[in-house]
């Protein structure tokens, strides 16, 4: 990937996560990559793909960040549990600003959007990973304990930043025991 694309990247993840799809224009993304109007129609034919893209490697970088914290843990139950634990450090951070996958989907109405088709295939990926999880827990019905999970994780991450209580990466641990019976 070209450097001046890595910046335009770059720059668009930061401003549409800092302040949403709808509040970035051309103009600050423009600005705040350094890179010229001209070339970023050379690599992208609307805002909306590039900040599909933008969105694409944000969903790689989070995940391979989530799968590296979570698969710390000794055993399948402990690994389940640390998805937590990521969560938490994750809200702790200065610049959490909720999932930036969640807040694009709420932006973008319409399904057939590139946006929300990334949003999608990272919300499928992460209950994926949270299948082999499950699978690795011995659970009775893995794809069940896989939905709960992703139900309790982004429940967690919309109450951190809607409610401004960073402690729910720490209550939905508390339910995920629960569900384990640990």
């Amino acid at each position: 990937m070209t450097e001046p694309r890595q910046k335009l990247l770059a720059a668009t993840e930061r401003l549409i996560y800092a302040g949403g799809i709808t509040a970035t224009g051309m103009d600050r993304i423009v600005k705040e990559s350094g890179v010229a109007r001209k070339t970023i129609y050379t690599y992208y034919r609307n805002k909306d793909e590039l900040v599909a893209d933008a969105l694409a490697k944000r969903d790689v970088r989070w995940m391979n960040w989530f799968i590296a914290r979570s698969g710390k843990a000794d055993t399948p139950a402990g690994k389940l549990l640390a998805t937590f634990d990521a969560l938490e450090e994750w809200f702790f951070t200065p610049d959490f600003r909720g999932c930036a996958f969640i807040n694009a989907a709420g932006e973008i109405g319409d399904e057939r959007d590139p946006i929300r088709a990334v949003a999608k295939r990272h919300k499928i990926k992460l209950r994926d990973y949270l299948h082999k999880l499950a699978v690795a827990y011995g659970a009775e019905d893995a794809d069940q304990l896989a939905a709960e999970f992703l139900i309790l994780i982004d429940g967690a991450i919309t109450v951190a930043l809607v409610m401004g209580r960073k402690e729910a990466a720490r209550e939905a641990q508390q339910l995920a025991r629960k569900l384990l019976k640990t």
